[in-house]
């Protein structure tokens, strides 16, 4: 019975530490997918910068003023893409270390809680004993209380049957007097 309990409890905790634990994993997922598609867009604006450094499009093939100023603003583009990334890895590292904070504290209350239980058990345990102690007792004590009563009726039963036999030893036998007119007519 215990264990069935037991088994209970745990599945219920469990199923909702599971259900909680795929919306942060859902969360975090979606975080983790963002900053891989930031991670893409940085990668490509790189591949254009490179090959905007490549290109030449002035006399003698030199770099113009509008090539640099092109190379720049796709510069300044991935930098701020980097700060979008490092803003997003931020709230992904808080996000994870909420994550293990949540289940630290799940955990903790927890085992709070199963200690309670086990607690309540062993006090129900000990209470259990203390009343099939008593009930032992009062069940021994019973016992007695029948023994004494069933020894008192059969002394008083055997001492009303010796009343009835010793009465009937001590009573002289009753003479029948025969009447005087039985006795004078024969004569």
């Amino acid at each position: 019975m215990k264990n069935f309990i037991l088994l209970i409890l745990f599945s219920v905790l469990s199923a909702g530490v599971y259900a909680h634990a795929n919306t942060d994993s859902l969360a975090y997922k979606l975080q983790r997918k963002k900053i891989n598609s930031m991670l893409a867009q940085r990668a490509q604006k790189f591949g254009q910068y490179d090959e905007s450094l490549t290109k030449h499009t002035g006399i003698f093939g030199f770099q113009t003023k509008k090539d640099i100023r092109r190379s720049n603003d796709i510069l300044m583009d991935i930098v701020k893409t980097d700060n979008d990334i490092y803003k997003e890895l931020k709230i992904l590292f808080d996000y994870r270390v909420f994550q293990q904070t949540q289940v630290q504290n799940h955990s903790q209350e927890t085992e709070q809680s199963t200690l309670g239980y086990m607690n309540t058990i062993n006090k129900l345990r000990t209470q259990i004993d203390v009343l099939k102690a008593d009930a032992e007792a009062q069940q021994r004590q019973d016992e007695k209380i029948r023994n004494i009563l069933i020894i008192a009726v059969l002394a008083l039963s055997a001492l009303i049957f010796l009343m009835l036999v010793f009465r009937k030893r001590k009573r002289p036998p009753v003479k029948t007097k025969r009447t005087t007119r039985t006795t004078k007519r024969h004569t």
